[in-house]
């Protein structure tokens, strides 16, 4: 036996132990275990490639496994168990919900019901604007005008047209839909240069600010439309250099507000969550920092990353260091100027499958809909919606994200507990989950050539035909 003499030997022989284990790890038993005595029932299976979307295939029979495991196997390990799923969904930004109210209303009811309906997409976790976006027909908060500390003047009237209306019908499509709202900038009286196109929140304020929070959670409720969750401020990092509604919001800031909203609700006797950062996965740091504050931390406790700059790796090393905070993807979506706009699926179900490898529960992308031209566009960016809706025609058309979410969505359920999978061969992404009727759901994304792969399940296997550039969802009981 090899005894370390020092800690740099202890951690080069305890690196080598563990990739054996690793190593072994991919290799399953082919007898039956006690968890495996009974055969799961065949595979239902449903692609998304160029030929067919979301559509459901031939199914596939279990069968004895064989020894050894055929190179590029995915191996699962269902005892294994990670993060539980809130679900899926997008973004009703003002923009969104004025292109959904252009449609004629059977259309719009077709297309959430669509979307929405648990027998559908099943979309469920949703994000909701706090006065402007980038993507709206013009800019407002809930209090325009001179400074109003006692927000005399606060009003949700611009909501009442066409944003409210089409939350309660999708509410009404899926009563499940956990809705959380976010502000682009404060009022521009609460920051230095007055306006809501960049600049920074003053701190004097953020008291008040507290208050404007509630305020739109009572109204809100109000109107028959709960929100369950806020993040204080959409990209705390960045003004957009005064081309859109945007706020810097230090560090600091955040959790001081936090401190003030926190026992705020708690007053008000509401539920309502906070989730933090609200930005992409490189301010990891700032979210560590923040969870590390016992204080704040009693009232947010969960972390809202967008997918813009870093990797999603960068979650998991917050993860490690707070294992008890949740995780939510909260924004990402497709430019409409690209020429694989209508047909990145592949893209997409990459994207889906790294955040919720890296301990995400929920994923929202950005807006529902957009019309041809990404518009109603207040600022720089060219982002398509999830749908696109002709601005002349209203005809509707799909995003390849779309089709990446349906994959997902329609087959893992709230509630669904991500369990272990791993591949010793790369070219393909996969992740697994069981949801709480028991049924199992593994989605493979392959971006490549056609190919087929073994799927390991104890002491069974089942053989999987991948189409190029494909998603492929098995679920089974």
């Amino acid at each position: 036996m090899t005894i370390p003499s020092t800690r740099r030997d202890f951690l080069k022989l305890s690196a080598l132990g563990l990739a054996a284990t690793a190593a072994a790890d991919l290799v399953p038993s082919l007898q039956p275990s006690a968890a495996a005595a009974d055969t799961p029932g065949d595979i239902a299976v449903w692609v998304t490639n160029p030929q067919v979307q979301c559509a459901q295939a031939a199914g596939i029979a279990w069968r004895q496994a064989v020894a050894p495991s055929p190179a590029g196997a995915i191996t699962l390990y269902p005892e294994k168990t990670f993060q539980e799923i809130l679900g899926f969904g997008g973004a009703f930004t003002d923009g969104a919900c004025y292109m959904l109210n252009q449609l004629p209303a059977a259309a719009r009811e077709q297309l959430l019901h669509e979307m929405f309906h648990p027998s559908r997409m099943g979309l469920n976790v949703c994000r909701v604007c706090m006065g402007s976006s980038d993507y709206s027909t013009s800019v407002y908060s809930y209090d325009d005008g001179p400074a109003d500390p006692e927000l005399k003047r606060f009003s949700i009237a611009h909501d009442r047209e066409y944003i409210l209306p089409v939350l309660r019908q999708a509410r009404q499509e899926n009563p499940e839909l956990f809705l959380f709202g976010t502000p682009w900038s404060p009022p521009g009286w609460m920051k230095s240069g007055g306006s809501m196109l960049g600049g920074s929140m003053r701190r004097r304020y953020l008291a008040i600010y507290a208050q404007y929070f509630v305020k739109f959670l009572q109204e809100y409720a109000k109107e028959g439309v709960p929100v369950q969750c806020v993040t204080p401020q959409n990209e705390v990092d960045t003004d957009q250099d005064g081309r859109m509604p945007a706020c810097i919001f230090p560090q600091e800031y955040e959790m001081e507000f936090v401190k003030f909203l926190g026992p705020l609700l708690r007053k008000n006797q509401m539920a309502t969550k906070i989730w933090i950062l609200d930005h992409n996965y490189n301010l990891w740091g700032r979210a560590v920092c923040e969870l590390d504050d016992p204080e704040m931390r009693q009232y947010a406790n969960a972390v809202a990353w967008h997918g813009y700059v870093g990797k999603p790796e960068l979650m998991s090393q917050a993860h490690a260091l707070h294992p008890d905070a949740g995780m939510h993807w909260t924004e990402g979506g497709p430019d409409y100027t690209n020429p694989d706009y209508h047909t990145d699926w592949s893209k997409w179900g990459k994207v889906f499958t790294a955040v919720l490898r890296n301990w995400c529960r929920s994923i929202t992308a950005w807006n529902l809909a957009l019309d041809e031209k990404g518009r109603p566009n207040l600022g720089p960016f060219p982002c398509g919606g999830v749908v696109s809706i002709d601005s002349q025609s209203k005809a509707i058309e799909y995003s390849g994200q779309y089709w990446a979410l349906a994959q997902f969505s329609r087959f893992i359920r709230r509630g669904a507990r991500r369990f272990d999978s791993q591949s010793a061969a790369g070219g393909v992404e996969h992740v697994a989950v069981v949801n709480p009727d028991g049924s199992r759901a593994v989605v493979i994304t392959n971006p490549g050539a056609e190919r087929t792969v073994s799927l390991r399940l104890n002491w069974l296997q089942a053989d999987v035909n991948l189409k190029p550039d494909s998603l492929t969802t098995l679920v089974w009981a």
